[in-house]
């Protein structure tokens, strides 16, 4: 049976302009189960990585709020906790539209870490902005008390900022990859997982955000995927994304995706994540990465819309050489 990686955006549990309420986080879960259940339909094991940000910031400034009557967790316990949440309501609605097609697949959540190096270059330089928004006095106070790093948002306010370490392992690989081949669908790496360091046998966590797109691409490299299927909110890949410049992309090869990240072409926002990491899976061995709409994901991953990128030696291989 083929295997398949499909990381959920952020949109996965909460729309661009909707509440961030439990009824429509239910809502937008079910709604990806939907497509999760399509995939598993059409004869693939599913392995489901999601982001966290939204629900993330949302522990953080419940906690920020308490603050005065309980004491904050860090960051990676947060984290911890942002994967049990999201994971339950992906793991009930999954369950639930397998139960209502007559579809026998079992659903499981695992809280997964991952590991970084200790060495890091983003632990001495944090970038990653986090949580709610705070005056300067605030953030001053909260330098002087914490000793967490406050930088002024593009958006207005001061806001933490925390380290992005890259990933290069997922702790819990043999795991999944036995709960899948079992015929699991498996919940997993949820916001990238939960950043760790290796001190002989022991894991630290470390208060950091690991990118969601990276790490996926690694699990699935380790589960032995043969598609990682990243959905966003966009339809495809564009070239000069909000600029009148701006044209989308089918197919292409990991070296062409290589040159236009190079050249700046997906700018830097949350797109140039997603074209590393298909880059990364491709060069560990993988054979197709695709990139598209949640609403369409099927298609998508048949290579009927948003964009595909394939190995370079797989593009020479195509009748037209795209």
């Amino acid at each position: 049976m083929r295997r398949v990686v499909v990381a959920l955006g952020g949109n996965a549990l909460l729309r661009r302009g909707a509440p961030d309420t439990y009824e429509e986080a239910y809502r937008a879960a079910r709604a990806a189960a939907e497509r999760v259940a399509d995939i598993a339909a059409d004869g693939w094991e599913v392995v489901v990585t999601h982001g966290n940000g939204p629900q993330v910031g949302r522990i953080l400034i419940q906690q920020e709020a308490a603050s005065g009557q309980v004491h904050p967790m860090p960051l990676d316990v947060c984290g911890a906790e942002s994967q049990g949440q999201i994971g339950y309501l992906l793991q009930v609605t999954i369950g639930d539209v397998f139960y209502e097609r007559g579809m026998e697949r079992p659903v499981a959540t695992v809280l997964t870490l991952t590991r970084v190096r200790p060495d890091d270059p983003a632990f001495e330089d944090p970038t990653k902005f986090i949580g709610p928004y705070f005056t300067a006095e605030q953030a001053e106070r909260l330098t002087a008390e914490r000793g967490w790093v406050m930088r002024p948002d593009p958006h207005g306010g001061y806001r933490r900022v925390v380290p992005s370490p890259r990933p290069y392992s997922v702790v819990e690989t043999p795991v999944i990859e036995r709960l899948v081949a079992d015929g699991v669908v498996v919940i997993a790496a949820g916001g990238g997982g939960v950043p760790v360091i290796e001190e002989g046998p022991r894991l630290i966590g470390r208060e950091g955000v690991v990118d969601k797109d990276l790490a996926a691409a690694i699990l699935a490299h380790e589960v032995r995927a043969s598609a990682l299927l990243i959905l966003t909110d966009v339809e495809q890949v564009q070239i000069d994304f909000g600029t009148p410049a701006a044209r989308g992309i089918d197919r292409m090869s990991a070296s062409r995706a290589r040159e236009l990240l190079a050249a700046g072409a997906f700018g830097a926002g949350s797109m140039a994540p997603k074209i590393e990491a298909a880059i990364g899976f491709l060069a560990s061995g993988g054979r197709r990465v695709h990139i598209g709409e949640l609403d369409h994901a099927p298609a998508v991953l048949r290579g009927d819309g948003g964009t595909t990128i394939l190995p370079d030696d797989a593009m020479a291989e195509e009748p037209d050489g795209r």
